[in-house]
């Protein structure tokens, strides 16, 4: 058997740390940047909080973050980072943008599997999350799955458990676990490494029983530890997720906090980004200076990371602004006349005017909110899909139907028929099952579950 050489060329992407924090900084509404913000100022004493009356970020930084903005063009569009197909050239990839949190774990966590796994790996992934239950557990016995799995990917049957503890230990702890001692376990791995939980694993492995039965004096026996030990390894258990399965992000019933604010002045729309939504930080000069040239390792890591945070969302930040520039000054009809004067725009027209990617700006616009005088509504309203054959939207063909039917007889209700024919009159030919379409999309009945009697005709029969 001759051995042999094969040259070739692979696409691949190397996500590092710093690019992961940077695209769920991208991602962040103005509530979770906030939450974010609070949370590192908590964590890291090198970062500080800007108060109103400081001094404004310097030209040289804000150019800086201009500048790095175009790295947003080297992160990978979310159909490849999955493995799905890229589309035609004439995609609107606007259908693509995000709709939020999804109510299915499976979709959040696969959503958040994209970032970093591979696509095959991530297919297998999918298999067993399939086979998991609402709080995360398998639904079958472990041996009775793996054998399914190995049968289901035959090229990957030594991976398939692999990948499922890397599920157990990835981005939720405690995913697919078999059972509820293996989730808790996870989850305990993924915490510092200290004596509580070093205690804590040997109770869970060794121990349940009396872990059931809250016997510290037992448990302090059987391995021998202090009571103040095992009452710190039992406080870690308990603080513990009884199930991986973790609950969306955001709220339905929260209250909307816009990221931008858009309003008319000096005869144009001018925009500027919400800054009483989130905290503005930057790093503490004394401190930075005080670690010039240090060789502390655990300061010196906390120097970079403050640095990559106030970096991401200054670039975050950069790049929310110019598209909502765009956005506002394409659609300046729609903000001063209405839905009707929508015109049609897509991923890519903004993102080549702005000089990214489009799938960077499909992560910048999702679940962002802007303020403006016709109302606060979400930025991917603001696009929309040219009809075909035409040169008005289909959003704005949407709403002429809409106003149509609002304004049709009482007694005489249009048909679908007739709204094509009014349209057509007025040069936009669309087909009778596209006005049905859009009027089942406004959730608005046919003309005869529309008909209703004439006031005089009321009177009448009433008499």
């Amino acid at each position: 058997m001759k051995g042999s050489l094969r040259v070739g060329m692979v696409q691949g992407v190397n996500l590092t740390p710093q690019l992961l924090q940077s695209i769920r900084l991208l991602q962040l509404t103005a509530p979770q940047l906030e939450q974010e913000l609070r949370q590192a100022l908590e964590r890291n004493p090198l970062l500080e909080q800007e108060e109103p009356g400081d001094e404004p970020e310097d030209e040289s930084t804000a150019e800086t973050a201009a500048l790095e903005a175009a790295a947003w063009d080297e992160l990978p569009e979310p159909a490849f980072l999955s493995g799905g197909s890229v589309g035609a050239a004439d995609d609107d990839a606007s259908a693509r943008i995000a709709e939020g949190e999804s109510s299915d774990p499976r979709l959040r966590l696969l959503r958040l599997l994209d970032l970093h796994w591979a696509p095959a790996d991530l297919e297998v992934a999918a298999w067993w999350l399939d086979h998991c239950d609402d709080r995360g557990y398998l639904e079958q016995p472990l041996d009775a799955l793996l054998a399914a799995a190995r049968a289901a990917f035959p090229a990957r049957a030594g991976d398939v458990g692999v990948l499922r503890l890397r599920l157990l230990h990835g981005d939720w702890p405690g995913m697919a676990a078999a059972d509820a001692r293996e989730c808790l376990s996870a989850q305990l791995r993924a915490l510092p490494e200290d004596a509580a939980r070093a205690l804590a694993l040997r109770i869970l492995a060794d121990h349940v029983d009396l872990l059931a039965a809250h016997d510290e004096a037992a448990i302090a026996a059987a391995t021998g530890a202090g009571a103040a030990l095992v009452r710190a390894a039992l406080a870690m258990i308990l603080a513990l997720r009884p199930h991986p399965v973790q609950a969306p992000v955001s709220d339905v019933h929260e209250h909307i906090v816009p990221d931008v604010l858009a309003w008319h002045a000096g005869g144009a729309w001018r925009v500027a980004l919400n800054r009483r939504a989130a905290p503005r930080v930057r790093l503490a000069p004394h401190c930075e200076r005080a670690l010039a040239g240090s060789e502390h390792t655990v300061l010196r890591g906390l120097l970079d990371e403050a640095r990559w945070l106030v970096r991401g969302v200054s670039m975050r930040n950069e790049t929310l602004l110019r598209t909502a520039q765009v956005l506002v000054e394409r659609q300046g009809a729609f903000l001063d006349q209405g839905p009707e004067a929508i015109l049609p725009l897509t991923l890519r027209e903004v993102a080549d005017s702005i000089g990214v990617h489009e799938s960077t700006v499909s992560r910048i616009v999702s679940g962002k909110y802007i303020q403006t005088p016709r109302g606060t509504f979400e930025l991917k309203r603001l696009f929309a899909v040219r009809l075909e054959g035409a040169d008005v939207s289909g959003s704005a063909v949407k709403a002429m139907v809409k106003r149509l039917i609002d304004d049709e007889p009482a007694n005489a209700p249009l048909a679908d028929d007739v709204i094509a024919g009014i349209l057509a009159r007025q040069g936009i030919r669309i087909a009778r099952r596209t006005v049905a379409k859009y009027r089942d999309q406004l959730a608005i009945g046919p003309a005869r579950a529309r008909q209703r009697l004439a006031p005089r005709q009321v009177r009448q029969e009433t008499a």
